[in-house]
C-alpha cells in the first residue's frame, strides 16, 4: 500500500485508531479482534438493553447493514445473502437439499464446519480427496464439491477459479467456507463465484461470534429447501409473527433469527474491511506469515508451504502453551503450531514470536 503525504498508510492509521492489544496476538484464525468502533457499538446496545430503552425492530438496521457489506466483500446481490450464526447452519441446507446417492468430494483433513451435516446424512456417498487434487477429481458422478478456502489446520488456500471451472465442467455444484479467508483473501467474484458460500464472521472479519452469511448465486437458490423455517424468513418478518409465515423469495427465505448483539458488532467490523479492502489488508497479512516462515527455516523448522496469512508449523504444536505464558497468542491445530496474521499485527509481532521459539537440531 502506498504511503499517504504522512508518511504512513491508511491500513497504519486505521490500527492505530482501532486496536490496542495487550498481548502479541497471533490467533485470528481462532478469533478476530474487534475493532474500536465495533466495541463501542457493542457498549452502546448493552447500556441501551439495560436500560429498557432497546427496541427489536431497530436491529434490523445492523443485521440489514452486515448482509449489504457481506454481499458487496461477496460480489453478490443482497437478496443473494441469508444470515445465521454458525457456518455449519448454512452448509446444512445444502446437505439437505442434495439427492439421496449425492457423491460429495471434500478436501482430506477439511474442518468440520461444513463436513458434519453432509457425512451424518447416511445416504450421500463421502469422498476426500488430497486438497491439491480436489479439482482434478471432480468428474460425472460429483454432485458436489465442498471445501474451505483456506484450510483452518495449516493455511494452505484452495483457488476457486480451477474449482468453479472444474465443478462447471461436470455439472457439479461448489461450496466454499470462507471462514478462515473473508477479510485478507478477496472472495471468489463474477464467473469463479461459486453456488453457495458459508461464511463465519468472528475469525477475520472480526465480528462478534453469532453472525454468519450464507451467499448462494440465483441459479442454485431453486435447488436448496428451507429445513428451519423461522419467523425472520418471512417476507416482511414483523408483520407475520403469528399464523401463516410467506416465504420470502429472495435468500432471506433461508435466514436465522439474528443474534441481535453480535449483528449490532458485525456491522461495524464488516465496515472496517471494507474500509481498508481485504486486497490490502491481505498483502499485508500474507507479508509478515512470509516473514515469519523464512525465520522458521532459519531456526530450522519447517513451515507449510502457503502464500497464507496462516503459518503452520508441524509437530510442535505443545510450544502453544509455552508462549501464551509469554504473552504471545497462537493456537495449537492437528499436531502443529498455528500462526495467524492480521491487519494489527506488524513485524515487531513477527520478531517477538521467533525470539520465543527454540532452534531445531540440523
Amino acid at each position: 500500500m502506498q504511503p499517504d503525504q504522512s508518511g504512513t498508510s491508511h491500513l497504519d492509521d486505521v490500527v492505530a485508531r482501532e486496536f490496542a492489544p495487550e498481548s502479541v496476538y497471533l490467533n485470528s484464525a481462532s478469533m478476530g479482534l474487534p475493532p474500536a468502533r465495533t466495541v463501542a457499538a457493542l457498549r452502546e446496545g448493552v447500556t441501551e438493553w439495560a436500560a429498557g430503552w432497546s427496541d427489536p425492530p431497530a436491529y434490523d438496521a445492523p443485521v440489514g447493514a452486515a448482509r449489504r457489506a457481506f454481499a458487496r466483500l461477496a460480489g453478490a446481490g443482497e437478496r443473494q445473502v441469508a444470515i445465521g450464526s454458525t457456518a455449519s447452519e448454512h452448509a446444512a441446507v445444502v446437505a439437505a437439499s442434495l439427492p439421496a446417492g449425492s457423491q460429495v468430494l471434500f478436501a482430506e483433513g477439511e474442518f468440520t464446519s461444513v463436513m458434519p451435516a453432509l457425512q451424518h446424512r447416511g445416504d450421500l456417498r463421502v469422498r476426500a480427496v488430497p486438497l491439491e487434487r480436489l479439482a482434478e477429481s471432480v468428474d460425472a458422478d460429483t454432485a458436489l464439491v465442498a471445501v474451505s478456502i483456506a484450510q483452518s489446520a495449516d493455511g494452505r488456500v484452495a483457488d476457486p477459479a480451477e474449482l468453479r471451472a472444474a465443478t462447471r465442467r461436470h455439472g457439479a455444484r461448489l461450496l466454499l467456507d470462507a471462514s478462515q479467508s473473508a477479510g485478507w483473501l478477496p472472495l471468489p467474484t463474477g464467473d469463479d463465484r461459486p453456488d453457495y458460500l458459508v461464511c463465519a464472521a468472528y475469525k477475520w472479519l472480526l465480528a462478534p461470534r453469532g453472525a454468519s452469511f450464507f451467499a448462494v448465486t440465483e441459479d442454485a437458490m431453486p435447488t436448496l429447501r428451507v429445513i428451519a423455517p423461522s419467523w425472520y424468513a418471512g417476507e416482511d418478518p414483523w408483520t407475520s409473527c403469528y399464523d401463516e409465515v410467506p416465504l420470502a423469495a429472495s435468500a432471506r427465505r433461508f435466514d436465522r433469527p439474528p443474534a441481535w448483539l453480535p449483528f449490532v458488532g458485525a456491522a461495524q467490523s464488516l465496515s472496517l474491511i471494507e474500509e481498508v479492502t481485504p486486497a490490502a489488508i491481505g498483502a499485508h497479512d500474507r507479508a509478515l506469515a512470509a516473514r515469519c516462515r523464512e525465520g522458521l527455516r532459519e531456526l530450522g523448522h519447517a513451515p507449510v508451504a502457503a502464500d497464507s496469512a496462516i503459518v503452520s508449523v508441524p509437530g510442535v504444536g505443545d510450544l502453544a502453551k509455552e508462549l501464551a505464558a509469554a504473552g504471545i497468542r497462537v493456537s495449537a491445530r492437528a499436531g502443529g503450531l498455528r500462526i495467524a496474521f492480521h491487519l494489527y499485527n506488524s513485524a515487531a509481532d513477527v520478531d517477538a514470536l521467533l525470539a520465543r521459539l527454540p532452534a531445531r537440531a540440523a
